[in-house]
């Protein structure tokens, strides 16, 4: 099979599409040939050499990614025979091997993938899906709210804008530069503002008028977090997931008089009833067309270039690779 390897820790160009030797499953294990693989900001961490929040650093040489979708196509020992041939996504936990032709992981970690579904956006789905309704199960919206989402591109503000418009929220929707606001307006923000010009808060002020905004998902940090936590009224709520272009506690504070401030981390996925539930009720969200993810596409020979874009933001949802 064809696979993107890193063979040293450092840049983008670091990632090397090659040919390497087809993975076996083991017993309880499925293999899955990949339609689809799914590319995170934790993937460029990793491959820089920088661990986040794992338990370590993979063993090199390796093959990054662990969100995968596409048709199984061989089973290890005591795995039921139904599984051979249906569609399958998976998130493959701590274990790499998400850039390639073929997959495995263990059966317990597979759903199937809807017809109503693309590969895609199951991958899509079963990362930034399950980690949207994690966070959501922290702060759910509703018609009384005014909801303020930095980086309503990405692939979890995409879905928190079209989550919070389906509950009727206001929803004030962040992005940088016209391509990703007029994408963020068609997702049914009733506000798409680019935070890359000055004024930006005193146009969001403008529109709301009287009101106050009541709810801001937070996982960029930096400036734009502090801006849109001026926003608040009092007993507005601050939801951190987290901090891409500025780790809390850098620079001033985010402090409000009267508003409350939860900063999550992975016990957001615990509380919400494990994350198999999460995966579960995530793809049955897009199955049914309640829950749309954005998603870039970049063929998997060109897995660098993929993590060049979404290191500099210049990417749209959910990044995907396609073999």
């Amino acid at each position: 099979m064809h696979a993107v390897r890193l063979h040293s820790f450092g840049p983008a160009e670091n990632l090397t599409y090659e040919r390497t030797e087809d993975p076996v499953p083991g017993p309880g294990q499925v293999r899955i040939a990949v339609a689809a693989a799914g590319v995170h900001l934790l993937d460029t961490a990793l491959r820089e050499g920088h661990q986040g929040p794992l338990p370590g650093l993979p063993a090199l040489p390796t093959v990054p990614g662990r969100e995968v979708a596409g048709v199984v196509d061989a089973l290890g020992d005591g795995v039921d025979g139904v599984w051979l041939g249906r569609r399958a996504v998976a998130h493959l936990g701590f274990a790499p091997g998400g850039y390639a032709e073929l997959a495995v992981t263990d059966v317990d970690r597979v759903h199937e993938v809807p017809e109503s579904l693309d590969f895609a956006a199951a991958v899509a789905m079963i990362g930034t899906g399950r980690t949207t309704l994690g966070i959501l199960g922290f702060a759910e919206p509703g018609p009384d709210d005014v909801v303020v989402v930095p980086a309503a591109a990405g692939g979890i503000g995409t879905l928190l804008v079209q989550y919070a418009r389906n509950a009727g929220a206001t929803v004030i929707g962040l992005a940088g530069g016209p391509e990703k606001t007029a994408r963020v307006r068609a997702e049914g923000a009733g506000l798409a503002v680019d935070y890359t010009v000055p004024d930006w808060p005193a146009k969001v002020r403008a529109h709301l008028g009287a009101q106050a905004a009541t709810l801001v998902y937070d996982g960029v940090g930096g400036e734009v977090a502090r801006e849109s936590v001026a926003l608040l009224g009092p007993g507005g709520r601050h939801l951190v997931f987290g901090w891409s272009a500025e780790g809390i506690g850098e620079g001033e504070g985010y402090a409000v008089e009267g508003v409350s401030e939860s900063v999550l981390g992975p016990e957001m996925l615990r509380r919400a009833g494990g994350l198999r539930a999460l995966e579960l009720r995530a793809l049955t969200e897009a199955a049914e067309g309640r829950l749309r993810p954005a998603v870039t596409r970049f063929p998997l020979a060109e897995a660098a270039a993929a993590h060049r874009a979404l290191e500099h933001r210049g990417t749209i949802g959910k990044v995907v690779l396609e073999p």
